[in-house]
């Protein structure tokens, strides 16, 4: 068994990425981190008592490159006795009707076409490529961006219980050894080298200027980013205890939810776990939080006269009542389809 197959055996077990008997789809680009994930895996399956099923996804943006690209992966994955799959996503059109950028439009529909797969198939787990390498440029990516500290906790090794990257804690430098010794071919994507996109100017750019400064920048920011998962993780729990003690769900005609603070209690907390307890009520009621609210709600809880109000999109409102603060829809408005527990 090569070393990197041992490595991830052993992993997928520790962590408990993945059970038994379990159908695993891959999301396979053709790019030397997915090819990698596809053998790895398909060496394993029997090991792991698992079955996979590889999904290559062609998200319209390159013509002359994907028919390629889909070949290779179909060729590689008939050779190992795998599955295969291929969907088209239209990422220009999703880009103008969401008015996003088209980087977030691809993740987007590329993750939805992955978890569609995984239904049809009934995969229990969507595994992706994502490496070491990755992992630092996602927490500069964030830090640049903007982001709360959760999101400096980068990408964890499982999300939501379906999205496994096997790969996290290697680097791209070792995959590619895997490749070379196996003798597995793969394609380079075009689009990896265009500094239009934030990414592509973090990996070809920034992170070759903090090199500079520390030649080991890269496992330092992989570092941090373990640090704070294992510290968000505690403040979530904490988060949760103070919760139920100053919300409340109160109904409201029509079924609409609607929350309210105990502004007492509320004023009693430090304001990092304010902001945490207004941040998950704007997540429950189907508001996108963000800085600017979450501090206008601060400001209105300490210094607001009574019956103050603050209007926000989408209808949500928020109103000072003497002992308490008052978050709600006004009548007619769709109920949030939240967790309000």
């Amino acid at each position: 068994m090569h070393p990197l197959e041992k490595k991830i055996q052993g992993l997928l077990r520790n962590q408990g990425l993945i059970r038994q008997g379990e159908r695993i789809v891959i999301g396979v680009s053709g790019g030397p981190d997915s090819m990698a994930l596809l053998h790895v895996l398909a060496a394993l399956q029997h090991l792991l008592g698992i079955e996979i099923h590889a999904v290559y996804v062609d998200h319209g943006l390159r013509p002359h490159e994907a028919p390629a690209e889909a070949a290779l992966v179909e060729a590689r994955a008939r050779s190992l006795g795998v599955e295969y799959d291929i969907r088209r996503i239209d990422v220009h059109g999703a880009s103008a009707i969401r008015k996003v950028s088209i980087e977030h439009a691809a993740r987007d529909l590329r993750y939805d076409a992955l978890h569609q797969v995984a239904r049809d198939r009934r995969a229990g787990k969507i595994a992706v490529a994502h490496t070491a390498d990755d992992q630092a440029e996602e927490v500069l990516l964030r830090l640049i961006r903007g982001t709360a500290r959760a999101g400096l906790a980068g990408m964890r090794s499982m999300r939501d219980g379906i999205i496994i990257r096997p790969f996290l804690t290697t680097a791209k430098e070792k995959l590619l050894a895997y490749l070379t010794d196996k003798e597995i071919p793969f394609a380079l994507d075009s689009s990896n080298a265009a500094r239009a996109y934030l990414r592509n100017r973090i990996r070809l750019d920034l992170l070759p200027y903090l090199r500079t400064f520390n030649p080991n920048v890269d496992e330092t920011l992989r570092r941090t980013a373990i640090i704070l998962q294992d510290e968000e993780t505690v403040l979530v729990r904490l988060t949760e205890q103070v919760w139920r003690q100053v919300v409340a769900v109160d109904a409201r005609a029509g079924g609409l939810p609607a929350f309210s603070l105990n502004l007492e209690l509320f004023l009693g907390l430090d304001v990092a776990l304010q902001r945490r307890i207004v941040e998950k009520l704007f997540l429950v009621l189907e508001n996108r939080p963000d800085f600017q609210k979450i501090s206008r709600v601060l400001d209105v809880a300490r210094t607001g006269a009574g019956g103050a109000r603050l209007h926000f999109s989408g209808g949500l409102r928020m109103k000072k009542e003497k002992k308490r603060l008052s978050f709600f829809y006004p009548q007619g408005k769709v109920a949030a389809r939240g967790n309000l527990e």
